[in-house]
């Protein structure tokens, strides 16, 4: 079986972020980016499947820029087979639904028939291509899936976490999509011998024209601006009055100053 996996490159989470002159997004230069955080669950749980299920290999899938190439580079140090760049380099920002069609039109020529992704991603936060790449695929999707089970090699058990702190457990045929949370497993960290065996294995770059079809498939349905940094954290208040002098004054803020209570 092909199993695929499919990572986004982002803004390392402790970078520091600015917003370029025209509000339109973020400063690039100087920051280092990286595999999202929830594509590392993705990526391990492919390979750890990969182990179980005798003859299969995983394929890592990126949208983007050039620079993603280093992102599924670290895949394939971690113990991806394979991967495929659909470059982006000199077109307009697409937007998820665009993402979709062309990881779709990948995941179909490569063969998959097994799916993970983060449940999200750690930049724009929306959460839509997965999701969005199951219906194209015309395969089920499950999402924030915190455990995994193989079901034979022809289906699995899936436990995923909902509000409350519940579970929900789901029985799904393959193909399917199934979309990793935080605690899945525990990603391995790339090996000297891995990382160096990495830039032997195969890497294949497709045009993002060239994967998906029609003329307005890559014009983008949501187009994001105004960018704007938060407004700096005001300086806290410390209270050195006795408790009960303390509470009656913290009391009097939040009902007179935050208007809180």
């Amino acid at each position: 079986m092909k199993i695929g996996v499919c990572i986004k490159q982002v803004p390392d989470t402790a970078a520091k972020i600015s917003v370029n002159g025209d509000g339109s997004g973020i400063v690039e230069e100087g920051i280092k980016f990286v595999m999202s955080p929830y594509d590392e669950y993705a990526v391990e749980e492919a390979l750890l499947t990969k182990e179980k299920i005798s003859g299969s290999e995983v394929v890592a899938f990126s949208v983007g820029p050039k620079r993603v190439q280093e992102a599924l580079r670290s895949a394939l140090a971690m113990g991806c087979d394979q991967a495929v760049h659909i470059n982006t380099e000199g077109q307009d920002s697409i937007d998820a639904l665009a993402t979709a069609k062309a990881l779709a039109s990948q995941v179909t020529s490569q063969g998959v028939g097994l799916l993970f992704t983060g449940k999200q991603a750690a930049d724009h936060d929306h959460a839509q291509v997965s999701q969005m790449l199951a219906e194209l695929l015309t395969w089920p999707h499950v999402t924030v899936v915190s455990k995994f089970e193989l079901n034979g090699e022809t289906g699995a058990k899936v436990e995923r976490d909902v509000e409350g702190g519940s579970k929900q457990v789901w029985e799904v045929e393959f193909p399917a999509v199934l979309a990793a949370n935080k605690g899945l497993n525990e990603p391995r960290y790339a090996s000297l011998k891995g990382i160096m065996q990495a830039k032997k294995k195969p890497m294949n770059e497709v045009p993002v024209a060239d994967a998906v079809e029609g003329p307005d498939a890559l014009n983008a349905k949501v187009k994001l601006e105004n960018f704007r940094v938060p407004p700096a954290r005001k300086a806290g208040k410390v209270f050195k009055d006795d408790p009960k002098a303390a509470a009656k004054e913290v009391a009097r803020l939040l009902r007179e100053e935050a208007k809180v209570i």
